[in-house]
């Protein structure tokens, strides 16, 4: 029986979380066996968002797959990237009038690799449903793939893992994105389906998500709006790592990921 090791990457944070992706992103895939690498980049810029430098800095250090959230439009003049970006996605349930796309088959070690970047919609912008958007999704590509993946990009944890029970055995890897905070529930749901509530961050560990805690800590006193800078200090890697037997495509390990030397 042969398997196949994804490895799911929280939001990248700034400079300093793609810096230290750009220096350890190939080592990691080299001593942890890692056939493909999704990362949910929509915070890489050097100035907040994504960009076009971050996005191509990603894929050539190791990322084959990049989803995104909320600060998708962030920086404005990378939507004519993204229009024609193979290998970044936008959340699928934004209206299809919105560059880009939500979905894409990847290669991964020879299997065809769905994967969905989907935005929740609690305590967020209101969007089509991610549950009824992945279900068109999976119905228009059926047959098409070998397994799926999801990164649900939310603030809610039930949202959460209440997608998670919903496509149990359907969908194979979920995990969430966001709050930038990792949740201790990696487990494998009762139909085979490889889940985490939230993957968490690759950026400063001492911060606040990833920004100067100086910063945030005057915000929270005053109610006044801050620059959203970078945090220095150690960076965190953070996410998970989900094997599958390639007879079934089921989940059959989940592990955390959380890396700071």
């Amino acid at each position: 029986m042969s398997r196949i090791r994804i490895l799911a990457l929280g939001d990248i944070v700034g400079e300093s979380g793609s810096a230290k992706i750009r220096e350890c992103l190939w080592q990691i895939r080299k001593e942890k066996n890692i056939d493909a690498v999704i990362a949910n980049g929509e915070n890489s810029g050097a100035r907040g968002g994504i960009d076009r430098d971050s996005a191509e800095m990603l894929v050539a250090r190791g990322a084959d797959v990049i989803t995104t959230g909320n600060h998708v439009w962030q920086n404005r003049p990378f939507s004519d990237y993204l229009e024609n970006s193979l290998s970044v996605l936008r959340p699928a349930n934004f209206p299809s009038a919105c560059p880009g796309r939500g979905y894409g088959i990847f290669d991964a070690s020879g299997y065809k690799m769905l994967v969905i970047s989907l935005q929740g919609t609690v305590f967020m912008e209101s969007l089509e449903s991610p549950f009824l958007k992945a279900e068109a999704i999976l119905e228009r590509e059926k047959g098409n793939f070998d397994f799926a993946v999801v990164d649900l990009h939310a603030e809610a944890t039930s949202e959460k893992i209440a997608f998670g029970l919903a496509f149990d055995g359907r969908i194979n890897v979920i995990f969430g994105t966001h709050t930038h905070v990792q949740t201790n529930d990696a487990r494998i749901l009762p139909n085979g389906t490889g889940y985490v509530t939230d993957v968490g961050m690759t950026g400063v560990f001492n911060s606040v998500l990833g920004l100067d805690a100086e910063l945030m800590i005057k915000k929270f006193y005053t109610k006044i709006p801050q620059y959203h800078n970078t945090a220095k200090g150690e960076v965190t890697i953070s996410g998970a790592i989900f094997e599958l037997d390639t007879d079934t495509f089921k989940c059959t390990n989940v592990e955390l990921v959380n890396i700071r030397n």
